[in-house]
C-alpha cells in the first residue's frame, strides 16, 4: 500500500513533526489527539469529561476526512494522566461511541506534551468501503 498522510482542517494544529491520519489501503491510524477546540486553538474545559468530548468530535472530523467514520474504529488507546478520570472520560466516551465497542487500552501516564490535557487518545480504524 501506499501510505497517505494528512491533516484535515477543522482539527487542532499539531504540536510536533506529525500529520493527524495516516492511511493505507483501508487502514487508517490517527495520531495522539488532545482535547483542543480547532476553532480556539484552547484546550475545550480543564476536565476530562469536556477534554474527551471534543477529542472524539476531532476523530470524527479526521475520520470523515479519510472516508471513515467512528463505528468503522477498530482499536483506540486512551493515557490518562490521572486514572481516577477513568469513570469520566467513560461517560463521555460511551455518549460518543453509542453502541460500537472496539478494542481498547486505557494507560495511566506521568505527562502529557499539551499544557493541561487531562488525556490523549489516538486509534486504528478502517474506511467505510
Amino acid at each position: 500500500y501506499t501510505i497517505e498522510t494528512s491533516t484535515p482542517p477543522d482539527t487542532p494544529t499539531p504540536i510536533g513533526p506529525y500529520s493527524h491520519v495516516a492511511k493505507a489501503g483501508p487502514f487508517l491510524s490517527i495520531s495522539g489527539t488532545a482535547g483542543v477546540n480547532p476553532a480556539t486553538g484552547l484546550l475545550a474545559g480543564d476536565d476530562v469529561y469536556a477534554q474527551t468530548r471534543q477529542i472524539l468530535k476531532s476523530f470524527s472530523v479526521m475520520l470523515a476526512a479519510a472516508g471513515s467514520d467512528l463505528h468503522h474504529v477498530v482499536h483506540v488507546n486512551v493515557f490518562l494522566k490521572d486514572v481516577g478520570d477513568f469513570e469520566e472520560m467513560n461517560r463521555a466516551y460511551a455518549e460518543k461511541m453509542g453502541s460500537h465497542r472496539p478494542a481498547r487500552t486505557v494507560i495511566g501516564v506521568n505527562d502529557l506534551p499539551k499544557p493541561g490535557a487531562r488525556l490523549t487518545m489516538n486509534l486504528t480504524a478502517v474506511t467505510i468501503d
